[in-house]
């Protein structure tokens, strides 16, 4: 344990354009019953990462106002998160080993893993799995995409619907709390802006400070 935490903090402190390739986690996400139907999370040991959400065939109720705008951006994680990360993978040969379980469970979606790095690669598939770091794992990535989605839906609301700002973010503390929404700190610039803005309500500016001052969650 203590090698592979000394490995991901001196892959973490390796300068860009070394010759020591970092490890890159990447986790894929596709539904096509929700909108966005499709996206990828890709994340390195510092935390650092990016964030795409593509766009699937709209359903017959399908209302733009009610759905966040599409994607692409670079973001950012604490580093325990991605730490967890990058140990669970360790802990699993580099997700080489097949991790769904084939039990006749709800479909929630297809979880990709991917690994690859200077130790190796792999990559597994998933919609429900027995192993309960994988699927907690998969849990977590879902959660952060959620969050990040909810802060392209708050910038959007910000230009278009200020008024709109009230529910969304009750929506978004509440998400904090129950955990459905994790690593809050990945949409910490359109927080400040919120907490920062005197032109929206007293209410939004609060709750911004308040999931600001628990954003490494």
């Amino acid at each position: 344990m203590r090698a592979v935490l000394l490995a991901l903090v001196a892959a973490a402190l390796t300068p860009m354009g070394s010759t020591q390739t970092s490890p890159v986690f990447k986790a894929d996400f596709s539904n096509p019953g929700l909108t966005p139907s499709h996206w990828s999370l890709t994340l390195y040991p510092d935390g650092s990462g990016h964030f795409r959400a593509d766009s699937g065939v709209p359903s017959a109720d399908f209302k733009a106002e009610n759905d966040p705008p599409l994607v692409d951006r670079d973001i950012r994680v604490n580093a325990q998160f991605a730490a967890r990360v990058f140990l669970t993978a360790q802990r699993h040969n580099l997700f080489s080993n097949p991790c769904e379980s084939h039990l006749k469970v709800a479909f929630e979606g297809w979880k990709r893993l991917s690994y690859s790095g200077p130790d190796g690669e792999g990559s597994c598939e998933f919609n429900y799995s027995k192993d309960p770091e994988i699927q907690a794992l998969g849990d977590s990535v879902v959660s952060v995409a959620a969050t990040i989605d909810e802060g392209a839906r708050l910038e959007s609301l910000l230009q278009h619907d200020r008024l709109g700002l009230d529910k969304e973010m009750e929506y978004v503390v509440e998400g904090a709390g129950t955990r459905r929404l994790q690593q809050i700190c990945a949409i910490r610039g359109i927080l400040q802006r919120l907490a920062e803005d005197d032109s929206v309500l007293e209410r939004v500016r609060t709750r911004a400070r308040m999931l600001l001052a628990t954003e490494g969650n």
